[in-house]
């Protein structure tokens, strides 16, 4: 069985480096078979991940294809792997879990993606395997008032499934490409991620394909990371933004069935959202700046 390693970058060099510093550390064979696929950041990453970790494959682009088809390029430079983890430049392996959870997608045919344990930076469990979304999580997901007014409440705790200690193997509906294992026979099920998804929510549309193909997704505790959330995307803060709304738009249009209004409805929801989101943020960075400090 060959395990590979995909991570996608983008002006986080530093991030980038950190990460690999980590896969050496806990499982330093696999630098062999990483692919690093560097979306256009002009920042030296490209330099320093080659002078740094020359057995790493490096595919360097000139222009930012989006995180979705940059996925599909390293996942293209490992015809030979059997599995293929998906990690973050912004998160670092805290363990050698990665072989126990390829070992287990290998033992086990009807399985077609495991997501491993996340951890915040306080190490704290963060929220990686979620239900699929519907409408109410325009009022209940990660972000919303709702969920931050009322932590506890039933609607946000379903979809964000805290309602666990997540120290179980269970099936969910998806979970985070932070840091995301696939075996090839869910790719060779379903293709690969769809590029239309410029960043963000192409993990929950490759679940659920992977779930219409009759494969399952698991949550897998015995591999884990640190997650730093919004690390690799803080040098494009807005078109971030923007990449997640269009994201949950299109998934929108790709796998739910309604009348012209609640199209319509939906997406006022969503172009309402990222208004919302994107003049939070700009008042937490002015804010910042007057303080002297670092913006969010």
């Amino acid at each position: 069985m060959t395990i590979g390693v995909v991570i996608v970058t983008f002006r986080c060099r530093d991030l980038a480096l950190a990460a690999l510093r980590s896969l050496e550390a806990r499982a330093p064979e696999l630098l062999q078979t990483t692919v690093v696929v560097d979306n256009a950041s002009f920042d030296g990453t490209v330099e320093a991940v080659r002078a740094a970790f020359p057995a790493v494959t490096v595919v360097e682009h000139r222009r930012n294809l989006g995180f979705a088809a940059a996925v599909n390029r390293g996942i293209d430079a490992l015809p030979n792997a059997d599995v293929i983890c998906l990690l973050n430049p912004d998160a670092e392996l805290l363990d050698d879990g990665i072989f126990a959870a390829a070992t287990y997608l290998e033992a086990h045919p009807d399985v077609g993606v495991l997501g491993g344990r996340i951890l915040n930076p306080d190490g704290s469990i963060q929220p990686s395997a979620r239900a699929f979304p519907s409408h109410k999580n325009a009022l209940f997901n990660r972000h919303s008032l709702l969920t931050k007014l009322f932590p506890g409440n039933r609607w946000s705790r379903q979809y964000l499934m805290t309602d666990w200690s997540h120290d179980d193997i269970r099936p969910v509906d998806w979970v985070s490409g932070a840091f995301m294992l696939i075996h090839r026979r869910a790719l060779e099920a379903v293709g690969p991620f769809d590029p239309a998804y410029f960043f963000s929510i192409e993990d929950v549309d490759f679940c659920r394909r992977v779930h219409d193909a009759g494969l399952r997704v698991e949550y897998f505790p015995g591999a884990a990371v640190r997650h730093r959330v919004g690390g690799s995307s803080r040098k494009a803060v807005y078109r971030a933004m923007a990449g997640h709304h269009r994201g949950m738009w299109r998934y929108y249009r790709k796998h739910f069935r309604g009348n012209p209004l609640l199209h319509a409805v939906t997406a006022a929801g969503i172009g309402l959202r990222f208004a919302l989101h994107a003049v939070s943020y700009a008042l937490r960075a002015g804010r910042a700046r007057l303080l002297g400090r670092e913006a969010p």
